[in-house]
């Protein structure tokens, strides 16, 4: 990682249990935080509040994601931004940060093992776009908090797949067309993420699983790409820091 790590002032746009466990960490590298965003304050945090931070990390909710990055733009303060359910808006978000002259670091997971989860279910897709006697369907688990469906990172994993097997060509949380790569939405307890990627066919099954065991993993890589994007303008994705 070729950054240099100093300590930040650190704002914090969403304080629900994602937003504690990344001040934890936040706190053991070395920063501060100079600002908390929660369903209190959502609404009514200042542009000189937010100018207090040397970066801001926004894990709200979709419905208020747009604003708070567009906050950020507007205060000229990096945002790194792990909230997801908001990408249908990613070509508008992008075009105002490079208007603005901001800085935006976006990913659907921070976790160091999904992305290497990520680039396995990639050649996986690669060898299976030879047999098409295997079909391809997805499972993800979340806490019952989670808002979105299918999340992010499955989203994530399923274009990834599309663009590596011919025979399909979209994804779908309630058809199960030959075309199209159905995935398994459940939301249970308190699961901070688990994904499987499964090709079965009347011989065998092939299975890849990505289970995080707690919330640390996002933390820990969301802080890291604070402190990699801190002088930085532009647009970033988790293919830039790992």
């Amino acid at each position: 990682m070729k950054y240099k790590k100093t300590n930040m002032n650190i704002a914090l746009l969403g304080y629900g249990k994602m937003g504690k466990e990344i001040e934890s960490i936040a706190l053991q590298r070395g920063h501060h935080i100079v600002l908390k965003v929660s369903g209190n304050n959502a609404t009514t945090f200042s542009l000189e509040e937010l100018k207090k931070a040397d970066v801001a990390i926004e894990f709200s909710t979709p419905h208020t994601v747009i604003q708070n990055i567009k906050k950020c733009f507007d205060a000229c303060v990096p945002v790194v931004v792990g909230t997801t359910g908001w990408y249908n808006s990613l070509k508008e978000i992008e075009s105002e940060c490079n208007q603005k002259n901001g800085t935006l670091f976006h990913a659907t997971n921070f976790s160091l093992g999904v992305n290497v989860f990520m680039k396995v279910n990639s050649y996986l897709a690669e060898l299976m776009n030879k047999y098409d006697s295997y079909n391809v369907e997805m499972e993800e688990i979340h806490h019952i908090h989670k808002l979105d469906k299918p999340s992010g990172t499955a989203i994530t994993l399923a274009n990834r797949i599309i663009e590596k097997i011919s025979r399909k060509n979209n994804y779908s949380i309630t058809d199960k067309d030959s075309e199209t790569i159905f995935i398994k939405d459940v939301r249970e307890d308190e699961v901070p993420g688990t994904h499987i990627v499964k090709y079965t066919s009347e011989v065998d099954d092939i299975e890849i699983m990505h289970k995080a065991h707690n919330r640390k993993g996002f933390a820990l890589g969301a802080v890291i790409a604070a402190e990699y994007i801190k002088s930085k303008k532009g647009i970033f994705t988790m293919n830039d820091l790992v």
